[in-house]
């Protein structure tokens, strides 16, 4: 939502632009806002209302940020977040808990790297280049960097993507790394096979830095971390030395000067590099004390504490609070049961010696039962966002955890 409202106000002259404006106007809450569960409504409620410009649903999603911006208000830790909510909430004169002074201070010189995957804030600079007509693996950043519908790579690009999905547009795309890595992670570490093409795909996307998850962005540590262990695991593995560039202390940071750490990118550097005494007692200190980690990159304590546990081999508070929380048809869900969640949930449970196998059963009955309904966004980029195929991959991995247990 928060990337089809930049395309709205920014880029009108791109096709798809009345769709955009419908899917904004369909998807719009019945409180007035857009987008996930309280604080995760603030982004794209932000990007949609000042997208919609005079329309009544913008009035209405002003009013609806007011109510927002007057409670007690942390904004999650979505990509760029400090950024995003002040230039928006300046352009619509409002104010919020954030400090906007970072964003005055990235205003006066040259943007990094990092950043590019969100110019849509800035505007366009001339420090930025493209990767196939891409900035950044980012529709409005590329719109923005295009400044109109001047014929080549990039317009090429944003009219294929606007295309997929009738007008709106995802906030990353494509990012063939991030999906193949995972995916095959997933589940090649529950016994599954994945196709040998896949693995000349991962190396060849390897560079001095690491790897990245998709075109223009930039290498990163949990990319470079995930796609070491998903060649290891298929017996092509490949020097760790790039990964150790983000080293930092006890940790690893996905870049440099991070703002904060990610419990799920140590989780995946532990296990490419498969033993580190000081990181394994990091992610330690991290766990929450009721059992459970969280995450910048997910809005669930469940996608943490799965990767935690994964490269921890296991860990009985964490077993001991998934039992503890499992909903009575079987799922688990930060805030209602979903397919995702509950894979996660079964990984878990997989690296335990207790019986468990009856909630793994029971947890194994909700993903069948699950059919063809929509997975809800539990992702950070931008906004929420839903990785569909990584998502499936989970949960086929989960099915067959549970038959191994019930074998």
């Amino acid at each position: 939502m928060y990337e089809t409202g930049r395309l709205v106000a920014l880029a009108p002259w791109l096709k798809g632009h009345d769709a955009r404006i419908r899917y904004l106007l369909d998807t719009q809450r019945p409180d007035g806002t857009w987008g996930g569960p309280a604080e995760y409504a603030l982004v794209p409620t932000l990007s949609a209302v000042d997208a919609l410009g005079r329309h009544p649903a913008a009035r209405r999603g002003l009013e609806a940020l007011r109510k927002l911006l007057s409670l007690p208000l942390t904004p999650p830790d979505t990509v760029a977040v400090e950024l995003i909510v002040p230039a928006l909430a300046e352009r619509l004169g409002l104010h919020t808990p954030v400090d906007p002074r970072p964003l005055h201070a990235l205003r006066q010189r040259p943007l990094p790297e990092k950043l590019w995957h969100t110019l849509e804030i800035f505007g366009p600079r001339p420090e930025v280049t493209t990767v196939n007509g891409i900035v950044a693996a980012s529709p409005a950043a590329t719109a923005v960097q295009l400044q109109g519908p001047r014929p080549g790579e990039s317009l090429d690009y944003l009219e294929t993507v606007q295309h997929r999905h009738g007008g709106p547009v995802p906030a990353g795309v494509p990012v063939p790394l991030f999906e193949r890595s995972w995916i095959i992670v997933a589940l090649k570490s529950a016994g599954l096979d994945v196709p040998d093409p896949m693995v000349g795909q991962i190396e060849a996307a390897f560079g001095q830095d690491g790897a990245a998850a998709g075109p223009g962005l930039p290498a990163d540590a949990d990319d470079t971390a995930t796609a070491l262990h998903a060649l290891a695991l298929c017996d092509s593995p490949v020097s760790t030395a790039a990964l150790h560039r983000y080293r930092e202390a006890r940790h690893f940071s996905c870049f440099p000067d991070e703002r904060t750490p990610s419990t799920s990118t140590n989780a995946h550097a532990l296990q490419a590099i498969g033993h580190d005494r000081q990181l394994e007692e990091w992610l330690r200190d991290m766990q929450d004390p009721g059992g459970y980690w969280l995450d910048k990159w997910h809005a669930s304590p469940y996608y943490a504490t799965a990767c935690v546990t994964n490269a921890l081999q296991g860990n009985e508070k964490a077993v001991n609070w998934v039992l503890d929380t499992q909903n009575d048809d079987g799922s688990w869900g930060r805030w209602e049961g979903t397919y995702e969640e509950t894979a996660y949930a079964i990984r878990i449970l997989s690296h335990t010696r207790q019986d468990v196998s009856e909630a793994m059963i029971r947890g194994a009955k909700f993903l069948n039962d699950w059919g063809d309904q929509k997975h809800p966004p539990l992702w950070h980029d931008k906004d929420l966002y839903t990785p569909t195929r990584i998502v499936r991959a989970e949960g086929m991995a989960a099915l067959h955890l549970t038959c191994a247990v019930r074998r």
